[in-house]
């Protein structure tokens, strides 16, 4: 039976990589406890698979000889890494299962996880995303029980007789406020819609634009889900009869508010499983007519997709798009969506560029293009003559710099 700790800290030791858990994971007890002893956190290195601007707690920032992987751009990590306190591996969701599971071992493994059922069994509630690829490799493992955490279904769970210490303690979870939808992302929203079949298996990420299709899909009938992610779209979509009522809801973290994990402790479809199993090619790919809903920094007019750095700094990583592309477009009937805003910086830049530069990242080449959606219309690219793309593009692109991308492809064709 696992010991009662007095703190989570106290498991701490200098010199050992940490693994924490993050995004609805995130344990407010570990960040009272390393805010209010920084010490703990000297000479520790964590290790951890945060989101920018989601999670609150920067492990850099609690001490100045702490130590990070990171996943994932933050400014806290950009700052770091020419002193390589902070490294930034550039893997995608596949390549970090894969690091997580067959990479070396953490020393310790930190859980946040719901009280124990009458078997001594914990529920990792809303986020079972990258625990369970560590949690049985870990020398060490321990859990904050939180009677906050929703007890959810899925296909982990933490024993209590496992654990090498723990801490019952009521904490508030991480709570994550839907951003606000604008008319762009309603147009952006209506153009993808029409794109979607009654019966189609979903992917959606996070931002505005999935909100606003979740409205445009209101209508929508038999739809299904399997996502990394799911947020209150997908509470939205089953209360408005859009979702298959008989269909699982494959996931691995639900982000949002009360609401929302209200609603992953009750749906009895809403299945949570680990990230091998939400980006495995090669079950995406068997999936019928699954639709892949992602957003982008830009699209040029090859059909290359930056999603990652802007002005040339990194702002977040690949993440789950990569995989759920190549699942798309391997699916019967699947399709892949790329859904941006037409311009940046109040319209004097255009988010369909000539050609990806310097300053970009490719986070999908352009033999996996399909569909590009801006609030200008659709672009249809698969199949495509590099022609063909071309004038696609341009013709979703914001009427002031079509007439600039026309003249930029008729030097690129040229130079072919």
């Amino acid at each position: 039976m696992a010991v009662p700790l007095r703190r989570l800290t106290d498991a701490f030791r200098p010199g050992e990589r940490v693994f924490v858990p993050a995004i609805a994971g995130e344990s407010a007890l570990l960040a009272d406890e390393l805010r209010a002893d920084p010490a703990r956190a000297k000479d520790v290195h964590f290790v951890s698979v945060q989101f920018p601007s989601i999670d609150t707690l920067d492990y850099l920032a609690v001490h100045p000889q702490a130590r990070l992987t990171a996943f994932f751009m933050s400014p806290s990590a950009r700052q770091a890494l020419p002193s390589g306190r902070a490294a930034l591996l550039g893997e995608d969701y596949a390549g970090i299962a894969q690091l997580l599971r067959n990479g070396p071992a953490v020393d310790l493994a930190v859980a946040h996880v719901s009280p124990p059922d009458e078997q001594g069994r914990c529920s990792p509630g809303i986020s079972s995303d990258f625990l369970p690829l560590v949690w049985a490799r870990a020398r060490r493992r321990i859990a904050h029980i939180n009677p906050r955490m929703p007890r959810t279904r899925g296909s982990f769970s933490v024993a209590l007789a496992d654990l090498d210490g723990h801490v019952e303690a009521d904490r508030p979870l991480l709570s994550y406020q839907d951003p606000a939808v604008s008319e762009v992302d309603l147009r952006i929203a209506a153009h993808a819609a029409g794109l979607v079949r009654d019966g189609d298996t979903l992917q959606l990420g996070i931002g505005t634009v999935p909100l606003a299709l979740g409205r445009a899909l209101s209508a929508h009938r038999h739809l299904r889900v399997h996502a990394g992610m799911v947020t209150d779209v997908v509470r939205h979509l089953s209360e408005t009869g859009a979702l298959d009522a008989d269909a699982r809801i494959i996931t691995g973290v639900a982000l949002g508010d009360a609401a929302l994990r209200e609603f992953a402790a009750h749906h009895e479809q809403l299945w949570f499983t680990d990230v091998s199993q939400t980006h495995d090619v090669t079950a995406i790919s068997r999936i019928p007519r699954f639709i892949a809903v992602n957003s982008a920094v830009e699209v040029d007019l090859l059909g290359q997709v930056n999603s990652e750095r802007i002005g040339g700094a990194l702002q977040a990583g690949a993440g789950g798009l990569p995989v759920f592309a190549q699942g798309a477009l391997l699916s019967r009937g699947g399709r892949l969506l790329i859904c941006l805003r037409a311009t940046a910086a109040r319209g004097t830049v255009s988010r369909i560029v000539p050609a990806l530069d310097a300053q970009a990242v490719c986070t999908l080449p352009r033999h996996l293009a399909d569909a590009v959606i801006t609030e200008h219309g659709a672009a249809e690219l698969r199949g495509r003559s590099i022609e063909q793309r071309a004038r696609a593009l341009i013709g979703i692109a914001a009427p002031q710099h079509q007439t600039a991308l026309a003249d930029a492809w008729e030097q690129m064709r040229a130079e072919l």
